[in-house]
């Protein structure tokens, strides 16, 4: 028997799943790496932590599962996306260190650039809003202030990518510089209609056209491994950005299907067909994945603090020693006693966009306690989910149930909340390494290890539904609450 491996290279960790042809998993390995905040809102990594815990993540899997390179019939990498790094093409070290998508350093070349009058010129191309959030003005901040960067650049010697590129070309030892359509679609670099890098937007930002990879399809060949690495040579078979790959590993094969991952962040997606739909309540057009030369689109909803908000109750405040104790704690207090946490620690996604917004907790009083607050921090993650589903609804008319996956997809209590707060079905599988196994699913599609989509459709996925309980008028009273919150938390 032979097997896929999923590298899962996420914002706080790096991961390697080991699936087999029915998608059970064979192995699980987990690493995280260090995270590094120079300023306020800055947000950075370095890109060797990121390559040294996949490689270890990966070898580790492995082992566990009693596999060599042999049994591996292909490699699918899912990543954290809009990620910027810029590497030296010689000697293959980075030049500074990953910008995250987290980082907001880049708020004044997008407010300069909206200045300008130019939103709906990225918009159109793109399907993007103008936001410190994606890879384009990552990369030009990089250029413009590491010494002699642009030089380098315009001379050939750097070389641009998302963490897909950088982890691709370390794997296959310097050959290939290539990434895929969905990470491609991110950058706010590429024409989404062309499917081409936009030349237009390049010349505008000052970029190097010789800096940018090769996009490729999500599914098929892109590249082999260096022998050296795993003990032998394995096909990259497959390639999307986090978000897209839980869609496919959702099997949100068909128009109107809607999926919701709580990672790091909250992303909602919903799959639109072989057309773009463009939102007008802030919402983002993007590629959901691309296919033997078909590009699928799907329009996304971005929450940019949802699971990070457990780690900052972990790390930061001290206040629990594991996440998963959070669902016992938020359910010791009947409810969270007025108190209202909204996460803006990087600013607000949609549909406020607006990168100036900062943390807000309100409604403290003498009565609140540990546990209101923790209660309060889960609470936050639905709020913001719901604001998103709803201009997702106002967008498309559509809303059946919302598929869940992602760590914090665990937290019963979460889910429940989340049920209730948006009058929604709420449907976890068993199986919620969906971003994973939507790698995988491209890569075996991508080398022939599945047949085809029909093939996946049917491998059985049990469920957890969570269906909404709470009345409408207390609802209401918790909505109102949580839009008091956020008034007191937006930019002005």
């Amino acid at each position: 028997m032979k097997y896929i491996m999923s590298i899962d290279q996420g914002t706080t960790s790096s991961r390697a799943v080991i699936f087999d042809k029915n998608a059970n998993i064979a192995a699980l390995v987990q690493k995280e790496f260090p995270q590094h905040f120079p300023q306020s809102g800055w947000v950075e990594h370095d890109p060797m932590d990121i390559l040294s815990s996949q490689l270890e993540v990966c070898r580790n899997a492995m082992f566990e599962a009693g596999l060599k390179a042999s049994d591996i019939a292909a490699i699918g990498i899912t990543d954290q996306r809009e990620t910027a790094i810029v590497w030296d093409k010689r000697t293959g070290k980075p030049i500074y260190n990953a910008i995250v998508w987290q980082c907001r350093r880049t708020a004044d070349i997008c407010r300069e650039l909206t200045e300008r009058g130019l939103t709906g010129f990225f918009r159109e191309r793109t399907g993007l809003l103008l936001d410190p959030y994606f890879s384009a003005t990552k990369l030009k901040w990089i250029l413009d202030n590491v010494e002699g960067a642009r030089e380098r650049a315009e001379n050939g010697e750097l070389l641009f990518g998302t963490v897909d590129c950088w982890l691709m070309w370390n794997l296959s030892g310097g050959k290939a510089h290539v990434t895929d359509y969905s990470n491609a679609s991110r950058t706010m670099l590429f024409n989404i209609h062309t499917l081409e890098w936009d030349r237009q937007i390049l010349e505008l930002l000052g970029i190097p056209e010789c800096m940018l990879p090769r996009v490729a399809d999500c599914s098929g060949i892109i590249c082999e491994t260096a022998p050296e690495i795993f003990g032998g040579s394995i096909p990259v078979a497959g390639c999307a950005g986090d978000q897209q790959s839980a869609l496919f590993g959702q099997r949100c094969f068909d128009e109107g299907d809607v999926k919701n991952t709580y990672g790091t962040g909250a992303f909602l997606l919903m799959n639109t067909g072989d057309k773009p739909v463009m939102s007008e309540s802030g919402l983002l057009t993007t590629i959901a994945w691309g296919i033997g030369g078909k590009v699928t689109y799907a329009l996304e909803g971005s929450v940019f603090i949802a699971g990070a908000v457990v780690k900052w109750l972990r790390d930061e405040l001290c206040m629990i020693r594991t996440a998963s104790e959070t669902e016992d704690i938020a359910k010791s207090v009947p409810d969270n006693g007025g108190v209202y946490l909204v996460p803006a620690f990087t600013g607000l996604g949609a549909p406020y966009w607006d990168s100036g917004a900062r943390g807000t907790m309100t409604g403290l009083t003498r009565a609140s306690g540990r546990a209101h607050i923790v209660r309060a921090a889960l609470e936050s993650v639905a709020y913001q989910v719901y604001d998103v589903l709803k201009v997702m609804e106002k967008d498309t008319k559509r809303l059946n149930c919302i598929k869940c996956d992602g760590g914090a997809s665990a937290n019963g209590f979460l889910m429940q909340f989340q049920a209730d707060i948006s009058s929604v079905r709420t449907v976890r599988p068993a199986n919620v390494e969906s971003t994973a196994l939507g790698a995988c699913f491209l890569a075996g599609l991508g080398c022939g290890y599945f047949a085809d989509m029909d093939e996946i459709k049917r491998i059985g996925a049990d469920v957890t539904e969570f269906v909404p309980e709470m009345s409408e008028s207390e609802r209401a009273v918790l909505l109102d609450g949580w839009r008091r919150a956020v008034a007191r938390t937006v930019s002005q």
